[in-house]
């Protein structure tokens, strides 16, 4: 479910390489493959070749039982699911599913003084990832034999999320980088490679039979040393970080930062100790390659916006006069 925007475009390409006859489900709007950078020519028509489309929309809960329960298929792997009720038409249309492989997130955590979070803390019923907990809960209660990852933050190339692209937008543009309050607040950021992975490593692997795992890199990172990991990653020169208090501003409907103004981060342990994974990458050669093959080959999901920079950094130039 899902497959042409980011994750799935790399699950997919692995899933074909271990000899998977895979179908992407999604509503035809965007290219069903798409060359990747760094991708040879022979590579992608291979892959290409290999690929079949179900186009429909998952919200058409008939839709999807006629077409699913007609093709019959082993394994379902939900990248795009948000809501409970959209997975129970795909449970219905396939009785004899072999296994349900979901991409939650660690966002349905419960906020706690105590860090990291584990794959058994406790989980926030109001969050904005509610729906996916109700997914998680709908799984277990049908029976089916399923697993869940939990990733934080996610970077790498084709990231439609702001994440790496908006230091990546200020560090080519030469600005400074503003960042809310003491800019030591931690958080984690893990490659959607070695997400990718993490969604094979789980296919049909006994131990991750209704199991939750976190996904992630290995080190956590402070706000300022993400500006920093950011700047070397792209060959730029040491950023200029300017410091804020968000409560002294009023911005609208606009994000001046694009992460959690708190600390936020989990364990991988488990998936570590359990599924014997493990990232491939560390955050600065992480943040180099989604540079290398996406932004510094002058591609981007979102252009660059610094209105709310702008007001952040004339409020500063009168304190400092």
């Amino acid at each position: 479910m899902g497959g042409t925007r980011f994750i799935g475009v790399f699950l997919s390409r692995l899933l074909v390489k271990e000899g998977h006859q895979v179908t992407l489900f999604t509503r035809g709007k965007a290219p069903i493959t798409q060359q990747l950078p760094g991708e040879s020519d022979k590579d992608f028509v291979d892959f290409s070749s290999k690929i079949l489309h179900l186009k429909g929309d998952r919200k058409d809960y008939e839709f999807v039982k006629s077409s699913l329960s007609a093709e019959g298929f082993d394994v379902v792997y939900d990248i795009n699911g948000r809501e409970a009720e959209e997975v129970e038409p795909i449970l219905d249309a396939l009785p004899k599913l072999e296994q349900y492989i979901y991409c939650s997130s660690a966002g349905v955590y419960l906020k706690s003084d105590l860090l990291p979070h584990f794959e058994t803390d406790a989980v926030d019923p109001k969050s904005r990832h509610k729906g996916k907990l109700e997914t998680e809960s709908l799984l277990t209660s049908k029976g089916v034999n399923w697993t869940s990852l939990r990733p934080v933050y996610i970077y790498g190339p084709l990231n439609y999320n702001p994440v790496e692209e908006w230091f990546f937008h200020r560090l080519k543009a030469g600005r400074p980088i503003p960042i809310p309050n003491s800019g030591v607040q931690i958080t984690q950021l893990g490659h959607v490679k070695d997400l990718a992975r993490a969604f094979i490593q789980v296919l049909g692997n006994e131990k991750a039979s209704r199991q939750v795992f976190n996904i992630s890199g290995d080190k956590y990172v402070t706000f300022d040393g993400l500006a920093r990991a950011c700047a070397k990653a792209g060959g730029f020169p040491e950023p200029e970080i300017i410091h804020f208090n968000p409560k002294e501003f009023d911005f609208g409907k606009k994000k001046a930062f694009p992460f959690r103004d708190q600390h936020y981060f989990a364990s991988i342990d488990k998936a570590k100790s359990v599924l014997g994974w493990k990232p491939e990458f560390d955050l600065v050669e992480g943040l180099a390659d989604s540079y290398n093959l996406d932004f510094g080959r002058g591609t981007f999901r979102k252009a660059a916006d610094f209105s709310t920079d702008d007001l952040i950094l004339g409020k500063s130039l009168v304190l400092q006069s």
